[in-house]
């Protein structure tokens, strides 16, 4: 996936929608895709009508840092897999702004996924939701402006998830050697555990070969694991596959 340049705006007023009344929520957009973050602007940035006011764009890691410390919104429409880290390590990265008890900066996950370990990665960060991008532009709005309040909202599907993992004495532990992976060195350790070859996975990840060999190695590393069959074998333990 392309990086491609940060966008900043201004503060301004907005005049609210009949849903919203007056208020207005500053969001940030935090995708990798220009198109999508175009759309998603197109659909729930008309201030006038929904109330919600798209402040910034980001399109990696360091830019989506950068933009929401200088805008300090109410919102962030945060994706799971980014360039530098992923969703996580924004999140991480954001823990100090999301705290403070003033003005905290909220995050609502918007992604293409619906994986469980998803999911429940980026709520364990500290995300207030996790909504596909299937979801219509009408029930975004209304979504944002409940995590705006604090409320936390999922896709009913993926309610379930957390319910499992944060609800049940019976959710398993946390798996600190996976809590040590990027996302993007995730979707490389489950495309190689799937048998990819290396060139297969730059294609999928629009990645150089080169990159995909240096996150091969990062994993191996991080998890002491010297090749990729004994890569496989960790990842098939887990259900990763």
């Amino acid at each position: 996936m392309s990086s491609e340049g940060a966008q900043q705006d201004g503060t301004g007023t907005g005049t609210g929608s009949a849903a919203a009344g007056d208020r207005t929520v500053r969001v940030v957009l935090v995708d990798d895709h220009r198109m999508f973050r175009t759309g998603v602007q197109a659909e729930i940035g008309e201030t006038g009508r929904t109330g919600v006011e798209v402040v910034g764009e980001a399109a990696d890691v360091d830019q989506a840092v950068t933009v929401i410390t200088a805008t300090r919104p109410e919102v962030v429409l945060l994706d799971v897999h980014l360039p530098g880290g992923g969703g996580v390590e924004v999140l991480r990265r954001s823990a100090a702004m999301m705290a403070d008890a003033e003005r905290p900066v909220r995050f609502l996950a918007l992604s293409v996924s619906d994986a469980a370990e998803d999911v429940i990665g980026v709520i364990r960060g500290g995300a207030r939701g996790y909504v596909t991008k299937t979801i219509t532009g009408t029930d975004l709005v209304n979504a944002v402006f409940r995590v705006a309040d604090g409320d936390a909202v999922f896709s009913p599907r993926l309610a379930g998830f957390v319910l499992d993992a944060f609800a049940s004495t019976d959710a398993p532990p946390i798996d600190e050697d996976l809590d040590r992976l990027t996302q993007r060195e995730r979707e490389v350790l489950r495309l190689i555990a799937r048998g990819y070859a290396y060139k297969e996975i730059a294609k999928q990840l629009f990645i150089s070969v080169k990159t995909v060999e240096s996150h091969v190695s990062a994993v191996l590393r991080k998890l002491q694991l010297s090749n990729r069959h004994e890569l496989t074998r960790w990842a098939a333990a887990r259900r990763l596959v």
